[in-house]
């Protein structure tokens, strides 16, 4: 069964670009240990290492590395800084996007490190200790240290064995830069693709379901991504009276709940009580409790909101039974809950860098639902520009930086003249503004390599 997986990861890798022919041309190292002695959990090994390392001994940097044996048992299959830690691939290391490629190799009986750079770490115990690996556990607890992400496979030569030792062995070969035309671009992205999450769910059904659970839901992410026109749809889906208003740095709780306003059209000085968007939308519910009222918060986070909710911000507990106190939201509508057929819609841009942190208390309140970039179909949808700039975050972006990519928004266009002034006036001058903030700054090369192939305008003169 070895030799058969030795045989095939040598198909595969040539499949994916990897040549083995010359001395002076290798694109990888093969090394085994898999001697009757090392094969009885001691140590039994098989992978692929970089060219420039020796063909035995201590070697450097990251390496396709499976553990197997010879019983009917699960293997092992991982990604693995070499026993002499890195001597060229620490920069990989520290890209945000070489965890998240294995990240999504790896289930329930697999790991993914949380940090490539750290050689101190071993693996955790509740990975080491699964009983799958047991007849393994002195070889794995051997290498543990050194391995960065890992998958137990139940049958190396089974069909969903074999999926993932082709899926890691497809990402190493991304890693090494293995692939040199379409072809062998085209044959890692195929073992890539189960692992994948290909299923683009509809997020208007999972904020239905979320809102009639929790009440009280606000939208978050980048701009462009269309949270606003899916807060609306989800009050149409409803089939709910909706309300709408938006918030900025001056709204204040005359504008939300109930104020004094002058009426100038009186023929003189005087004033009167005007209700806000929430004490309408809570009076209409009130009024009529057989009809669901959504109350769509448009930029939430850009008001100062304990000054905007005052007390009402008591009232926001989706399962709050009736208070105590009753809280007065304007007159002659005083309150101890919310009507349980009001609900609220609200959406926050997270890519606003001015704007203030939004502050526990409020967050218990709500549900928060991340709506992320994601490719559309449509004629209009200029889906090679939105991968490109997707890939670059995927790869360079941390986990902060990854609420900045501009949303598939960005990215509809009627024509090529028309998708490239886009590039060429919204998200240029938005990729140089957040690098402009020290933001992103390890993907700047990426950038200003796509903006000068793509309009040949440099990010910076």
């Amino acid at each position: 069964m070895i030799q058969n997986v030795i045989t095939l990861i040598k198909e595969w890798a040539a499949e994916f670009g990897a040549t083995n022919e010359k001395e002076f041309s290798k694109s990888y190292i093969l090394r085994e240990n898999i001697k009757p002695d090392a094969l009885k959990d001691n140590g039994a090994f098989f992978g692929f290492i970089h060219p420039d390392e020796e063909t035995s001994g201590a070697y450097h940097d990251y390496s396709f590395v499976i553990f197997p044996t010879e019983e009917e048992k699960p293997w092992v299959v991982s990604f693995c800084i070499g026993s002499s830690n890195f001597k060229r691939d620490y920069e990989m290391a520290s890209r945000p996007g070489l965890r998240r490629l294995f990240s999504n190799l790896t289930n329930n009986d697999g790991y993914c490190s949380t940090d490539f750079t750290n050689t101190t770490s071993s693996l955790p115990s509740n990975f080491s200790k699964k009983s799958k690996i047991q007849h393994l556990s002195r070889t794995i607890g051997k290498y543990s240290s050194v391995i960065n992400s890992c998958q137990i496979i139940e049958n190396p030569l089974s069909e969903e064995g074999k999926k993932y030792i082709k899926g890691f062995l497809a990402a190493y070969a991304k890693v090494r830069g293995w692939p040199t035309n379409p072809k062998h671009r085209g044959a890692v992205l195929k073992a890539l693709k189960p692992f994948q999450n290909e299923k683009l769910e509809d997020d208007r059904d999972l904020i239905f379901e979320l809102l009639k659970e929790r009440r009280f839901v606000i939208l978050q992410g980048p701009p462009g991504t269309g949270k606003t026109t899916l807060a609306k749809e989800i009050a149409t889906k409803s089939s709910a009276k909706s309300f709408f208003t938006q918030f900025h740095a001056e709204t204040t709780y005359s504008d939300f709940i109930y104020g004094i306003r002058p009426n100038i059209l009186s023929g003189g000085l005087s004033y009167e009580g005007t209700l806000g968007n929430l004490a309408e939308a809570v009076l209409y519910a009130r009024d009529y409790p057989n009809e669901k009222v959504v109350l769509i918060i448009d930029e939430i986070n850009r008001a100062n909101l304990s000054n905007v909710l005052g007390p009402v911000f008591y009232l926001f507990e989706h399962k709050m039974k009736e208070a105590d106190v009753s809280i007065k939201i304007a007159p002659g509508l005083e309150i101890k809950q919310l009507p349980s057929n009001f609900y609220v819609v609200a959406t926050m841009n997270t890519a606003d860098r001015s704007l203030a942190v939004v502050d526990f208390a409020l967050r218990r309140r709500f549900a928060w639902y991340t709506v992320k970039p994601k490719p559309i179909q449509g004629a209009n949808f200029y889906k090679g520009d939105f991968n490109k700039i997707a890939e670059i975050f995927d790869w360079y972006a941390t986990s902060n930086e990854l609420n900045l990519q501009p949303g598939q928004g960005y990215f509809l266009a009627n024509s090529d003249e028309e998708m490239e002034n886009r590039i060429r006036y919204e998200i240029f001058p938005l990729i140089r503004e957040y690098i402009q903030e020290g933001l992103l700054t390890s993907a700047i090369e990426e950038f200003n390599n796509y903006f000068t192939d793509r309009i040949n305008q440099p990010l910076f003169e």
